[in-house]
């Protein structure tokens, strides 16, 4: 694994470009933080108000950041040549500190106009949320641009081998969700350990199930939006498995019912499901009293979840409206969980009565898994 080297931005060096710094303006920055989050993120803006106050500061902050290479990937009007111009860019304002707000400018005026108001407020303004990664703690601010870094090389990378009859095999599909989300899993590590000594002291084993936290998270997703991403000429499914069961994904633009198609998406919920037995391991190592931690983790595991058991039990679903968890069952996610975050006996007994009936993807050899890892890193 990479070492946490990436160079940090330095809180005087945001200032001396923006000509900001006070204690007033640090509250606005940290108030719009708080404000944009509630327009580009439902569940994250439920989840990250669970955690301790610096540690929600510095989460918030990193998924605004990650939030603003995505913006710049999905965009429509921007073309794969401007995508490269402004990840690279982007990632040497968090090397340096320099050209927050001409970044700003420039990117505003070039997104599509059908970009969510939302993203597009966060781009004009990213100078505020720059701002706020600068006054971070040195080791946060590591892992936060650390984590950037990777996202926005791999979604370039990716970018180029984007095309609507998906990818090539499982082993880049999960290269993919490596890079947009397995990565964050480890950042995740990293703030946690940063933020408690008693989580540090199981740093190893909270990094060795990190990857397939992100990961279990990011493939529901992909698994959702299939219908939304072919749209846009785009697919994260992997060609192997599906012509495994006999279905080509070239054929996805019919949309007509096929069991083939049907039997490669059980073989993707099955391996969705096993990372996300391993994010409950994840979840349960963390101490019982860092009880914000454990909502925030649970929270998420529990909607995606019952978003696969969606999936599961209606294959053919046509639009990701269709899979999505009803406001009347996040709310029971929230208070179940709640209520039992204390107890690992529990909420392993609540994820298997959740679970019950999804595909379980074989487990691999462990010495397979680690290669497989390592591959994932370079």
């Amino acid at each position: 694994m990479e070492a946490f080297s990436t160079p940090t931005i330095s809180e005087s060096t945001v200032e001396r470009r923006t000509g900001e710094g006070s204690s007033v303006t640090r509250a606005t920055d940290t108030a719009f933080q708080d404000r944009v989050l509630l327009g580009v993120s439902r569940t994250f803006a439920l989840t990250i108000p669970q955690l301790p106050t610096e540690l929600r500061r510095a989460v918030g902050n990193a998924y605004l950041l990650c939030r603003i290479a995505d913006t710049i990937e999905d965009d429509a009007g921007l073309t794969a040549e401007q995508k490269t111009h402004h990840l690279g860019t982007f990632n040497d304002i968090l090397d340096t500190g320099d050209g927050a707000e001409a970044f700003a400018r420039e990117l505003h005026l070039r997104l599509d106009p059908s970009t969510p108001a939302a993203e597009r407020g966060l781009i004009r303004e990213c100078t505020r949320v720059l701002r706020i990664t600068g006054g971070l703690d040195p080791r946060q601010q590591a892992a936060i641009s650390r984590c950037v870094t990777i996202m926005s090389r791999g979604m370039d990378r990716f970018e180029r081998d984007r095309s609507p009859h998906g990818l090539e095999t499982l082993a880049d599909h999960e290269r993919y969700c490596y890079v947009v989300a397995g990565v964050v899993g480890e950042m995740l590590t990293e703030l946690f350990c940063a933020h408690s000594v008693r989580i540090d002291a199981r740093r190893q084993a909270l990094m060795s199930r990190a990857v397939r936290f992100g990961q279990g998270l990011q493939m529901t997703n992909i698994l959702k939006d299939i219908w939304e991403d072919l749209e846009r000429d785009t697919c994260w499914l992997p060609r192997d498995v599906f012509l495994r069961h006999g279905f080509d994904l070239g054929r996805m633009q019919s949309r007509r019912a096929d069991p083939a198609f049907d039997r490669g998406m059980n073989e993707m919920v099955g391996i969705a499901h096993s990372c996300l037995r391993d994010a409950l391991a994840y979840t349960l190592l963390i101490p019982r009293r860092e009880a914000g931690v454990r909502r925030f983790l649970l929270w998420a595991i529990g909607l995606a979840v019952l978003t696969l058991r969606k999936i599961d039990r209606y294959p053919g679903f046509t639009s990701g409206d269709q899979v999505k968890v009803s406001r009347r069952t996040v709310r029971a996610v929230v208070s179940s969980t709640s209520a039992l975050s204390a107890s690992n006996l529990a909420l392993t007994a609540i994820f298997s009565l959740a679970a019950g009936g999804l595909p379980v993807e074989a487990p691999a050899p462990r010495q397979q898994k680690r290669r497989n890892h390592m591959e994932m890193m370079q």
